[in-house]
Formats: C-alpha cells, sequence, structure tokens
C-alpha cells in the first residue's frame, strides 16, 4: 500500500520561503511521477508542479514558475517542493500525489496516490 505524507507547511510573510516534503513509503518510488496540487478555500484544486521518475523532466504552472522548484530523492523516496517569492495568493492546502503513468499529467485525476494535505497560510 502507497503512503504519501506531506510536511514544511506553515506560515510566512510575503516574500519569504517554505520547502514542502512528501515521504513516500510503500510501492515502487522511483518509478512514480511525482506531482504536487494545492487547494484554496472555495477553490478547485489545481496543479502545481510535477516531476517524473528521475527528474530530468520538470513542469510548473505559470503562476509558479520561476518561484517554485520540484526535486525528489530516490534514494530517500522523497519529493520536494522548493517555494520562493512567495505571495499572499499562494495560500492553500498543498498536497501530493504520485502517478503510475509515464507520461507527464497536470490533470488531478491521472494520480494514483494522495497524501492528506500540509497548509501553507502566506501573509501580506
Amino acid at each position: 500500500q502507497v503512503q504519501l505524507v506531506e510536511s514544511g507547511g506553515g506560515l510566512t510573510q510575503a516574500g519569504g520561503s517554505l520547502r514542502l516534503s512528501c515521504s513516500c513509503s510503500g510501492g515502487a518510488f522511483s518509478s512514480y511521477r511525482m506531482g504536487w496540487f494545492r487547494q484554496a478555500p472555495g477553490k478547485e484544486r489545481e496543479f502545481v508542479a510535477s516531476t517524473s521518475w528521475g527528474g530530468a523532466f520538470t513542469d510548473y504552472a505559470d503562476s509558479v514558475k520561476g518561484r517554485f522548484t520540484i526535486t525528489r530523492d530516490n534514494n530517500k523516496r522523497t519529493s520536494y517542493l522548493l517555494m520562493d517569492y512567495l505571495k499572499p495568493e499562494d495560500t492553500a492546502v498543498y498536497y501530493c500525489a504520485a502517478s503510475g503513468a509515464t507520461d507527464s499529467s497536470r490533470s488531478a485525476g491521472d494520480y494514483d496516490y494522495w497524501g492528506q494535505g500540509t497548509q501553507v497560510t502566506v501573509s501580506s
């Protein structure tokens, strides 16, 4: 059984940084595409970033491109999302997700496993 556990969320001021971690237990982590999504109150869950199984290929939503960086350490079975220059509009619950498919996807429906989410709050 695959379990994903996020950590690293919290409260920070605009312009600050946070690093989210997603630890994976069970399954074949090194073969999964890993993604990060977020959901703000009253809004739908939206794609943030994803990385291929080896980390060579990444994809970012336009709203975070140049500010967020997704990485992974397959030896540690962990995916990371480094968030710099945070803005109040980045406030949301952030979810880690894993997909057994090899093709890149921004659709939540293409991801097979999900974490419980971690809250990120950015004050102005």
